[in-house]
């Protein structure tokens, strides 16, 4: 194999001022794109931009993560190998400064899956991860619009109000030149949620998932809704048995998320083949994708 492909997203929805994201976007594309070309895996490429879009308090993950109902910001974030099927996630986790990194770190040296909460932050501190302060997430764009959710006695989606509803959640698929996927993906979840509401980013199956059968899968959108349709799983089961192609098993997916329980969000997919492709049941997805040496950017 001589070729890669890497996509990433940044989340969907009604998306305000889509200008804004595009030359994070790329950059952070273009950055997965030259570690793949230098010869790194697709787990080290996917890892590496989920980590950059949490560094960007432009999205809903990491630094830029929604706070819950507690003032606090609490991250989800998983990681799946195609060629072993091996996973790491965490839930509910507070302070660390890149979720996916830990993530990595529980399917690489911890023995299980999913780690949630404190013991999560336990091990992270054992494995030296880095953490950072409470004002690190705080950022005030967030507490703003924790606040307007306050007065309003709602719980909200990422920049609900109706001129900017984005759906959070960061996440990259990748295919690398030996032929192997890898996805990830990070979210910060929903505003003024419950403490210890947990979405569908760390759970295998519903928001990532990745195989080298079929393909490597991010969503984005309502968690509840993706845990209940197990939609990259989904997905990944239309490439494998229905022989779909990336573009057709994303659009799918998301009609099936839509019939079954009236979803809205979006998902992007890397097939076996390394053909991309992304749907969504909202106005708008942000995602850029590297193919064939190029970067392409979209917003809409």
């Amino acid at each position: 194999m001589t070729d890669f492909t890497l996509m990433i997203h940044g989340g969907a929805g009604a998306i305000r001022d889509p200008h804004r994201y595009e030359a994070s976007l790329r950059a952070i594309v273009e950055s997965g794109a030259r570690l793949l070309a230098a010869g790194s895996s697709a787990l080290d490429a996917v890892a590496h931009c989920v980590a950059l879009l949490e560094d960007d308090p432009l999205y809903n993950a990491g630094r830029g993560s929604v706070l819950n109902a507690d003032g606090a910001a609490m991250c989800d974030a998983s990681i799946m190998d195609g060629r072993t099927l091996k996973a790491g996630a965490v839930a509910a986790i507070r302070g660390v400064r890149n979720p996916v990194r830990l993530a990595y770190e529980v399917m690489d040296k911890s023995g299980h899956v999913l780690l949630v909460g404190e013991g999560a932050e336990r091990f992270a501190r054992e494995r030296d991860v880095a953490f950072e302060s409470e004002d690190y997430f705080r950022t005030e764009a967030r507490v703003a619009q924790l606040a307007r959710a306050k007065r309003k006695r709602e719980t909200t989606l990422d920049h609900s109000e109706p001129a900017d509803a984005k759906l959070g959640t960061v996440g990259a698929v990748a295919r690398d030149r030996n032929g192997d996927l890898a996805a990830a993906t990070s979210t910060g979840g929903v505003v003024n949620q419950r403490a210890g509401r947990v979405g569908d980013s760390p759970l295998i199956g519903a928001g990532t998932f990745a195989d080298n059968a079929s393909c490597a899968a991010s969503c984005t959108g309502v968690g509840e809704d993706f845990i209940r349709t197990a939609l990259a799983r989904t997905a990944a089961v239309f490439v494998e048995f229905r022989s779909l192609r990336a573009e057709e098993a994303a659009r799918e997916a998301i009609r099936y998320l839509v019939d079954r329980v009236d979803g809205r969000g979006g998902l992007i997919l890397v097939d076996r083949e390394g053909r991309c492709g992304r749907a969504r049941s909202t106005p708008g997805m942000l995602t850029a994708t590297f193919v064939a040496g190029v970067a392409r950017v979209e917003t809409t």
